[in-house]
């Protein structure tokens, strides 16, 4: 078996200095296998308010450098139990959406293949779709956990099918997601009619809001997110303007009254039992964010994703080059 190559160590070398791979972790290239692909897709084409995101996966991948090789929370280390690697980013066409959706599922397909799973870091909401897509053929239809302000599923914007607004109608049409297993966290604000929640019930969603926290709290959240998902593979997205924008100023579109970063990491590491195929994390959006404030909570977060991860690789082989 290779040794797993970690972090460079921040007792040794400076966390502010050395190349800007995530978490300081070595590049694909710089191992023979590996076991979990953290990866860029810096695509904001299909965003319909402030663009900006095409620069997150830089900016998470900066706010990254002060994490350390030990996750309390989880009482695991990461970077020891699996090899992680930083995948770079995918190539994908800025004017071109259906092109930039097919480079995006390829570039995918090819590092989940033989079940490794991956954290994609974006890049706007669109990028969910493709993804759900490369994880689709690899697992067949996946339960859906999807943290976000929005619901993402109207249908289309000025007649254009794919947009931030719309990857999670499109992967339930095409039968991407299950039905029975596919759930909201943290929706709240406007919308355009009360039938953008009917059609999003017909999609087969069921809505956890966020005014539900303070009603039944971290604990009663996470009671109705396992008992929706049940243990079908799971694909986890989270769209950083879940949180309430004093947690995450740095993003497109902004709703007041959200989840806090510590509520959010609390319910992420409450599905350390499922089986997460694969995660991401879009809309930070770094031009709007203040000190890194939004990049700091999208940086933790994939890391938490990266530790659950960690702890269910023990069983599969590493994926190679």
């Amino acid at each position: 078996m290779n040794k797993i190559i970690g972090q460079v160590n921040g007792q040794e070398s400076p966390r502010y200095a050395g190349l800007t791979t995530f978490a300081r972790l070595p590049r694909r290239e710089d191992v023979e296998n590996f076991d979990i692909a953290v990866v860029g897709i810096p695509f904001d084409a299909g965003v319909t308010f402030r663009p900006g995101a095409r620069f997150g996966p830089s900016a998470i991948r900066e706010a990254s450098r002060l994490l350390r090789p030990y996750n309390p929370a989880l009482e695991n280390r990461p970077f020891s139990d699996s090899q992680v690697v930083d995948a770079g980013d995918i190539d994908c066409n800025p004017f071109d959406i259906p092109k930039a959706l097919s480079q995006i599922e390829a570039g995918l397909a090819e590092l989940m293949s033989n079940g490794a799973p991956v954290v994609s870091l974006g890049g706007d909401h669109t990028i969910a779709l493709p993804a759900l897509r490369a994880a689709h053929r690899e697992h067949g239809p996946l339960a859906l956990v999807h943290f976000d302000a929005h619901l993402d599923t109207w249908d289309t914007y000025f007649e254009m099918p794919y947009t931030h607004g719309s990857p999670f109608r499109r992967a339930s049409e095409e039968g991407l997601i299950r039905k029975d297993r596919s759930v909201h966290v943290g929706v709240r604000g406007s919308l355009y009619d009360e039938k953008d929640l009917i059609d999003d019930k017909e999609l087969g969603f069921t809505i956890v809001s966020c005014r539900d926290f303070d009603r039944i709290g971290v604990d009663g959240i996470l009671e109705r997110v396992l008992e929706r998902v049940g243990d079908t593979p799971l694909y986890v997205s989270v769209d950083i303007d879940v949180l309430d924008p004093a947690h995450a100023p740095g993003t497109g579109t902004p709703e007041a009254g959200g989840m806090t970063s510590r509520e959010l990491l609390a319910v992420v590491r409450g599905l350390r039992h499922n089986k997460i195929v694969a995660a991401d994390i879009v809309e930070v959006a770094p031009a709007y964010d203040h000190a890194a404030i939004t990049s700091v909570a999208a940086a933790n977060l994939a890391y938490e994703f990266i530790s659950i991860m960690a702890g269910q690789q023990k069983t599969r082989p590493p994926r190679s080059k």
